[in-house]
């Protein structure tokens, strides 16, 4: 069955921001593309007072990473905040709670933390509670992705949500070299809960 297959365009989201133009209006750049997305989640930070940020990454190796702490660390630049301190928030359970241990130790003047996606803000929760730190009183999380699960946890996980269907839309037609007129994503938004 694999050899029937023959794919037009493979699309890996993370190498086009490995070109040097990432902060280019690549994908919409600052408008509306990941910069714009990622630079919600420190402002709304900033908005609610924080002016110490942490950035949770996770574990395993993906290009994004270094891109979206590069896209956070600029929206603190312009923002006038200290650029977020970055840490990885590893599995299991028992893992994560230590990395987030050792991280309030060593930087206890952070008040927030600004999760790469759901997943690793949802880790930073469990691992907070595990700790008997409350959200946001002790530490504010905010996610990325709005993804069904912050809904379903306590506290409900603040997030990022975006239009991914027609930035994925988009990005495909755009490799196959077909028109994308009228597919316009609409802008990123930040969904307030309870952890931010």
């Amino acid at each position: 069955m694999l050899d029937t297959i023959a794919p037009r365009a493979i699309l890996r989201f993370g190498e086009a921001y490995l070109t040097g133009h990432e902060l280019d209006d690549l994908g919409g750049g600052w408008k509306d593309g990941l910069a714009a997305h990622a630079a919600l989640q420190i402002r709304h930070l900033a908005d609610r007072g924080h002016t110490r940020v942490g950035m949770a990454l996770p574990d395993g190796e993906t290009p994004l990473t270094e891109v979206r702490l590069r896209f956070a660390r600029e929206a603190a630049r312009t923002l006038g905040l200290a650029p977020p301190t970055p840490f990885v928030v590893p599995r299991p359970r028992s893992a994560g709670t230590r990395a987030v241990q050792d991280f309030r130790a060593a930087h206890s003047t952070v008040t927030a933390i600004a999760a790469f996606n759901d997943d690793i803000a949802l880790r930073t929760l469990t691992a907070l509670h595990d700790l008997g730190l409350t959200v946001p009183d002790d530490l504010a999380v905010i996610g990325f992705d709005d993804t069904e699960y912050g809904a379903l946890v306590t506290p409900a996980l603040t997030t990022v949500h975006i239009d991914a269907e027609a930035h994925g839309r988009l990005a495909a037609r755009t490799a196959l070299g077909l028109d994308a007129g009228g597919l316009t994503p609409t802008p990123g938004r930040v969904l307030v809960r309870d952890s931010a």
